[in-house]
Protein backbone atom coordinates (compact mmCIF):
# COMPACT_ATOMS: atom_id res chain seq x y z
CA UNK A 1 0.00 0.00 0.00
CA UNK A 2 2.91 2.24 1.02
CA UNK A 3 4.36 1.29 -2.60
CA UNK A 4 0.98 2.99 -4.15
CA UNK A 5 1.07 6.30 -2.20
CA UNK A 6 4.49 6.63 -2.90
CA UNK A 7 3.26 6.58 -6.94
CA UNK A 8 0.56 8.74 -6.29
CA UNK A 9 2.81 11.34 -5.26
CA UNK A 10 5.59 11.01 -7.54
CA UNK A 11 2.65 11.45 -10.30
CA UNK A 12 1.74 14.99 -8.34
CA UNK A 13 5.71 15.84 -8.04
CA UNK A 14 6.02 19.00 -10.60
CA UNK A 15 3.16 19.13 -11.71
CA UNK A 16 1.52 22.86 -12.72
CA UNK A 17 -1.64 23.58 -13.84
CA UNK A 18 -1.69 26.76 -16.26
CA UNK A 19 -4.91 28.16 -18.09
CA UNK A 20 -4.41 27.79 -21.69
CA UNK A 21 -2.16 25.29 -21.49
CA UNK A 22 -2.71 22.12 -23.86
CA UNK A 23 -2.23 18.56 -21.97
CA UNK A 24 -1.84 14.97 -23.39
CA UNK A 25 -3.63 13.05 -20.14
CA UNK A 26 -3.89 9.12 -19.78
CA UNK A 27 -5.76 7.77 -17.27
CA UNK A 28 -6.50 3.97 -16.90
CA UNK A 29 -9.31 1.54 -15.60
CA UNK A 30 -9.19 -0.38 -12.15
CA UNK A 31 -6.19 -3.16 -12.36
CA UNK A 32 -6.24 -2.40 -16.33
CA UNK A 33 -9.77 -3.51 -17.14
CA UNK A 34 -10.94 -3.71 -20.41
CA UNK A 35 -13.72 -2.00 -19.60
CA UNK A 36 -14.85 -0.19 -23.16
CA UNK A 37 -14.01 -3.56 -24.71
CA UNK A 38 -18.24 -3.24 -25.82
CA UNK A 39 -17.61 -0.36 -27.10
CA UNK A 40 -21.33 1.28 -25.92
CA UNK A 41 -20.31 1.34 -22.64
CA UNK A 42 -17.49 3.86 -23.92
CA UNK A 43 -20.45 6.19 -24.21
CA UNK A 44 -20.24 7.59 -20.75
CA UNK A 45 -17.03 8.44 -21.14
CA UNK A 46 -17.38 10.24 -24.26
CA UNK A 47 -20.25 12.11 -22.83
CA UNK A 48 -18.01 12.93 -19.93
CA UNK A 49 -15.31 14.33 -21.91
CA UNK A 50 -17.29 16.57 -24.09
CA UNK A 51 -18.69 17.99 -20.86
CA UNK A 52 -16.11 19.00 -19.19
CA UNK A 53 -14.45 21.82 -18.04
CA UNK A 54 -11.35 22.05 -20.19
CA UNK A 55 -11.33 22.34 -24.29
CA UNK A 56 -11.36 19.02 -25.79
CA UNK A 57 -8.99 18.54 -29.00
CA UNK A 58 -8.56 15.00 -29.39
CA UNK A 59 -9.46 11.57 -27.17
CA UNK A 60 -9.43 7.95 -27.82
CA UNK A 61 -10.81 5.69 -25.10
CA UNK A 62 -9.39 2.26 -25.34
CA UNK A 63 -10.77 -0.79 -24.01
CA UNK A 64 -8.58 -0.14 -20.57
CA UNK A 65 -7.31 3.57 -20.77
CA UNK A 66 -8.09 6.96 -22.10
CA UNK A 67 -6.01 9.28 -24.15
CA UNK A 68 -7.21 12.84 -23.77
CA UNK A 69 -5.73 16.04 -25.59
CA UNK A 70 -7.23 19.54 -23.78
CA UNK A 71 -6.98 22.97 -23.45
CA UNK A 72 -7.07 23.97 -19.82
CA UNK A 73 -9.48 26.24 -19.74
CA UNK A 74 -9.89 27.88 -15.62
CA UNK A 75 -10.09 24.95 -13.10
CA UNK A 76 -6.70 22.92 -12.47
CA UNK A 77 -5.58 20.08 -14.16
CA UNK A 78 -6.46 17.97 -11.22
CA UNK A 79 -10.15 19.14 -11.09
CA UNK A 80 -10.72 18.90 -14.86
CA UNK A 81 -9.65 15.20 -14.67
CA UNK A 82 -11.42 14.58 -11.29
CA UNK A 83 -14.59 15.66 -12.56
CA UNK A 84 -14.67 14.04 -15.82
CA UNK A 85 -13.48 10.65 -13.93
CA UNK A 86 -16.17 10.90 -11.51
CA UNK A 87 -18.98 12.47 -13.96
CA UNK A 88 -18.47 9.30 -16.61
CA UNK A 89 -18.28 6.84 -13.23
CA UNK A 90 -21.27 7.54 -12.21
CA UNK A 91 -22.51 7.61 -15.33
CA UNK A 92 -20.75 4.08 -16.53
CA UNK A 93 -22.25 2.46 -12.74
CA UNK A 94 -25.61 3.80 -13.24
CA UNK A 95 -25.82 2.64 -17.00
CA UNK A 96 -24.19 -1.31 -16.26
CA UNK A 97 -26.12 -1.24 -12.69
CA UNK A 98 -23.22 -2.22 -11.02
CA UNK A 99 -20.59 -0.57 -8.28
CA UNK A 100 -17.44 -1.38 -9.28
CA UNK A 101 -14.58 1.01 -9.59
CA UNK A 102 -13.64 2.42 -13.21
CA UNK A 103 -10.79 4.69 -13.09
CA UNK A 104 -7.44 4.04 -11.36
CA UNK A 105 -6.48 6.76 -8.71
CA UNK A 106 -4.08 9.23 -10.74
CA UNK A 107 -3.12 10.07 -14.11
CA UNK A 108 -0.30 10.83 -16.22
CA UNK A 109 -0.25 14.41 -17.96
CA UNK A 110 2.33 15.75 -20.15
CA UNK A 111 2.28 19.54 -20.79
CA UNK A 112 2.53 19.97 -25.07
CA UNK A 113 4.95 22.88 -25.38
CA UNK A 114 4.24 23.68 -29.73
CA UNK A 115 2.05 23.73 -32.30
CA UNK A 116 3.98 21.15 -34.17
CA UNK A 117 3.80 18.64 -31.25
CA UNK A 118 0.03 19.21 -30.31
CA UNK A 119 -0.85 17.99 -33.81
CA UNK A 120 1.74 14.91 -33.60
CA UNK A 121 0.21 13.89 -30.33
CA UNK A 122 -3.16 13.98 -31.40
CA UNK A 123 -2.33 11.64 -34.78
CA UNK A 124 -0.42 9.58 -31.89
CA UNK A 125 -3.93 9.33 -29.88
CA UNK A 126 -6.02 8.66 -32.97
CA UNK A 127 -4.00 6.05 -34.14
CA UNK A 128 -3.84 3.97 -31.05
CA UNK A 129 -6.25 1.70 -31.82
CA UNK A 130 -4.72 0.42 -34.88
CA UNK A 131 -1.63 0.24 -33.30
CA UNK A 132 -3.27 -2.20 -30.73
CA UNK A 133 -4.77 -4.17 -33.70
CA UNK A 134 -8.27 -3.06 -32.54
CA UNK A 135 -9.09 -2.03 -36.25
CA UNK A 136 -7.74 -2.53 -39.61
CA UNK A 137 -8.75 1.26 -40.40
CA UNK A 138 -8.62 4.03 -37.98
CA UNK A 139 -12.62 4.72 -39.07
CA UNK A 140 -13.90 1.68 -37.62
CA UNK A 141 -13.32 2.75 -34.18
CA UNK A 142 -16.22 4.36 -32.85
CA UNK A 143 -14.31 6.08 -29.52
CA UNK A 144 -12.67 8.64 -30.77
CA UNK A 145 -12.45 11.84 -31.94
CA UNK A 146 -10.33 15.22 -32.55
CA UNK A 147 -10.97 18.86 -33.75
CA UNK A 148 -8.95 18.85 -36.72
CA UNK A 149 -11.62 16.23 -38.73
Amino acid sequence: MANIRQGQRALRRGRVSISGQYYHVTCATVNRAALFIDWQHGYPVVDALRGSQAQTLAYCLMPDHLHWLLKLCGPTLAQVVGQMKGRSARMYRSRMNCSDGVWQRGYYDHAIRDDEALINVARYIIANPQRAGLVSHIGDYPLWDSVWL
